[in-house]
């Protein structure tokens, strides 16, 4: 049985989300599905230097405090990969040379559409200076890790964000480090 929606009605809006509660009936019958969308589709960067490190940045999340992760943000409207280019230019300072799509997502499925596309970027360059954008997504740091260590970080508590770890997946399947 798929589910039947009935009704929907938008519960709060803003720039980047939009929140609706639907009236559905679904396996365990009738009730209420309360949905969170994405205005815009995500965008992460696994950024893989000469060394075989991945770009980290350490931030403060609202929801979580301290964060490691990957390179991130919405698009904005923009395709994919430029959105892709962009933020990891803001966020690091840093632009590559070779990007392959390794995939989409799909982030907490269970309560909301939000659609991501995983990038992996080769070939780093270090360019101007970050514009700005770090101090105003609470960014603290930007590090360059060994990929073998940030598997051993999702392991172990270091690393937390999923999103970040099914990109580390990704992208460690795509270089063939799972076999």
């Amino acid at each position: 049985m798929g589910w039947i929606t009935h009704a929907s009605r938008l519960a709060y809006e803003n720039p980047w989300i939009r929140v609706r509660e639907d009236q559905v009936t679904g396996p365990s019958g009738r009730g209420i599905y309360g949905v969170v969308e994405m205005q815009h589709p995500a965008v992460f960067v696994v950024a893989v230097d000469a060394d075989d490190r991945v770009c980290l940045v350490t931030l403060d999340r609202y929801t979580v405090g301290p964060s490691l992760e990957i390179p991130a943000g919405g698009t904005d409207g923009e395709e994919p990969l430029v959105a892709a280019r962009r933020e990891f230019l803001e966020e690091t300072g840093h632009t590559a040379d070779d990007w392959t799509e390794l995939g989409t997502m799909n982030a907490l499925n269970g309560i909301a559409v939000a659609t991501e596309h995983v990038f992996l970027a080769r070939a780093i360059r270090r360019v101007d200076e970050a514009t700005g954008t770090r101090a105003e997504e609470g960014i603290e740091s930007v590090s360059w890790v060994p990929f073998a260590d940030t598997l051993a970080m999702t392991t172990d508590g270091r690393i937390t964000d999923g999103e970040t770890i099914a990109a580390l997946a990704l992208a460690g399947i795509r270089l063939g480090r799972f076999r």
